[in-house]
Parts: structure tokens; sequence; C-alpha cells
């Protein structure tokens, strides 16, 4: 009688299912001593915070250097994620920050402030950009952070008339990957009508024209509205954040539905102190010049003279009987550096209103 064989693979499975409890286990004293850092770092973080009131450009240097020492695997989006929550729920230890934003929830300007900022900060939705500029001037907030221009349709208009009304600073910057998403509860041949703020549908309106061309395009304050509304009322959708569907349960009826696949908005992070040199600034200003000609030429010629670079300018019409305009611009350095310094003293003997906006640190495209 033939021998009986033995089991396929042996002690195997026994084998693995030691080395298996061997990973598990050496992770949970990994993790215990995660814990036990965390916490050590978030008691050696308060003791720095009586010392010193938050600032977000403290958050941006320490995500800075985090990025800059990571060598994998984890990217750099996932570590940013991480010690972004980390330094807000130190901070939220010892002070409470409040930043106001565009709402309602899942708005972009929503987005970008937990982008900015992490959940630990108390967040602040209000009806309006005027407003959010108008929660900072008061004092009720630290910070608000409000759109500044789209890579599709430019400059923010009633943002920068804001910056013509109240003395409010920008103090840091947000440049967000913008996804638009088609979101409703039935299927795209239910649509009769489109909700969405005015620079989304702008940003769509080519893929709307082409796949939904009989729909409404109906303008709200929000795409957080537009998500409410979609969900409220029969035959509507909205363009909104891929989050605001799951957060008002919407069907996805398409994705990335916008016409520049590279769409950019960029958020200023307004306050009202002025924000600490970083050695990678940039500086906003804004002026008015003689309405004559040559007089705008003269003023750019100041920053090539200097060799500041311009990455930014925007006119903008003054709201007054007499008209005229304000120029806008963003310039390479801070404005306690020596040639920015320069540069605007020679400017202001040249205009009629100069006023600088905030310098703050240089950020990178976040978003994919």
């Amino acid at each position: 009688m033939a021998k009986e064989s033995a089991p396929s693979g042996g002690k195997k499975p026994a084998a693995r299912g030691d080395a298996a409890a061997g990973l598990d286990a050496r992770l949970a004293r990994m993790d215990r001593d995660l814990l036990k850092l965390l916490n050590q770092r978030a008691r050696l973080a308060a003791k720095k915070t009586r010392r010193k009131s938050a600032d977000v450009q403290i958050q941006d240097a320490e995500l800075a250097a985090v990025v800059a020492a990571n060598s994998g695997p984890l990217s750099a989006d996932c570590l940013r994620a991480i010690f972004r929550e980390l330094v807000g729920g130190c901070r939220a230890l010892e002070n409470h920050v409040r930043v106001a934003y565009l709402g309602p929830a899942y708005s972009y300007s929503h987005l970008a402030t937990i982008t900015r900022f992490g959940t630990s900060v108390d967040q602040v939705p209000v009806g309006s950009i005027a407003a959010v500029f108008e929660e900072v001037n008061r004092g009720h907030v630290a910070y608000g952070l409000v759109p500044i221009e789209n890579s599709t349709d430019g400059r923010i208009a009633d943002t920068l008339d804001m910056f013509t009304r109240l003395k409010v600073r920008i103090c840091g910057e947000v440049q967000l990957r913008i996804h638009h998403t088609l979101l409703g509860k039935g299927t795209r041949g239910d649509i009769t009508e489109v909700y969405s703020r005015p620079q989304a549908l702008s940003q769509c309106r080519n893929w709307l024209s082409r796949h939904i061309p009989a729909a409404r395009i109906v303008e709200v304050t929000s795409t957080s509205t537009a998500a409410q509304l979609a969900l409220d009322k029969p035959g509507a959708a909205a363009i909104a954040s891929a989050q605001a569907g799951v957060h008002y349960g919407l069907t996805v009826l398409a994705e990335k539905i916008e016409d520049n696949q590279a769409n950019l908005t960029r958020f200023a992070v307004i306050g009202l102190e002025a924000a600490a040199r970083t050695g990678h600034d940039k500086t906003a200003a804004m002026f008015e010049v003689a309405d004559r000609p040559g007089s705008l030429a003269d003023s750019m010629a100041i920053f090539k003279r200097f060799r500041l670079n311009l990455s930014w300018i925007e006119s903008f019409p003054i709201s007054r009987p007499e008209g005229g305009y304000l120029f806008f611009i963003e310039m390479d350095g801070h404005q306690s550096d020596t040639k920015v310094k320069q540069a605007l003293e020679l400017l202001g003997e040249q205009a009629i209103r100069l006023e600088v906006i905030g310098s703050y640190p240089k950020s990178e495209v976040l978003g994919n």
C-alpha cells in the first residue's frame, strides 16, 4: 500500500500565520510609540503657543520642512494632510483659531480652508465674500479665506473690490486644483436645470453645451447651495465638488467636467496682522496713477529697475463718479526686503494712491 503523502505545504500555513502575527505585533508597538510621540509633541507645541500666538506662517514652515525631509514611500500630499491635522490639533489645545470662508459646507472655499488649516480650527461659513472680509475686519475671526483668481476666468472681482474698501491683509495663499462634478438624483436624461456659482458654470460651459445643451443654466451663490437644490428639486442638477455630492447624498452623473483639466483657483488667506519674512515670499499691492500718457509705464519701469519679477497684474475700475482704475500687482520678495522696500517707496512718490496688501510665502499647487 502506498504511503499517504504529507499535506501540500507542510507547516507553511502556520509559519505564514506566525509571520503575520509578528508584523501585527510590530505595527501595534509602532502605533503605541507614535501615540506617545504625538502627545509629547502636543505638550511641547502648547508651550510654544503660550509664548507666541498661532500664526499660519509657522504652519507653512513646518509643513515645508516635513515634505523636504520625506524619502517615501508616503507621498508629499499624504504627509501634508497628516501634519496639517497634527499641527492644527496641537494649536487647538491652547488657541482655537476661527476661520471664515464662503459657505456652506463643502464649497470649494470650504475645501481650501480644510486644505490650509485642517479640521481642528473653528470653521465659520458665511454667505458672501464681502462677509468674509467683514468678519476679519471686525475681529470676529483670526483669518478669512477668499478666492482671488482662477486659471480659466481670471480675477475674482468681489475679492478685489473688498481690498479697496477694507484694510485687511493677505498673509497666505492656497493654490488648489479644482475638479467639477455634475451631481443629481436621477440620470443625465432627467436634467432640465443646472445650478452652480457663475465661475463654476463658466469653467464648464463647453462641456455643458456638448452634453446637456437643453438644460437651463441657473446661477446661485455657492456650489453647496447648488447641491442642496439638486437634492430637493426634481430635474435639477448641480456642479459642485465630489465631497459635496457625498455630503448631500447625490449621485455622480459626470466627473471632471471642467473644460480646462489644469483648472486652478488661488485663494488668499486674509487677516489683520502682517506675515513674517520667510525668504521665499511675494508681496501684493494696489496703486492708482495719474490719468495721463505714460504714467503706468513709468510705474512698471520701477520694478524693472530693481529687477523685481511681477507675477500678477490686474486693472480694476474704481467705483466713483470720475472713474479711474486701480492696479493690483504681485512681485517676488517680502515688503521688508531692501529692493522691494525701495521700489514701493519710489512707486509711492509717483502714485496717487498706494497700499501694500500683504507679503506672504509662496505656495505649491495642491490637489491632482
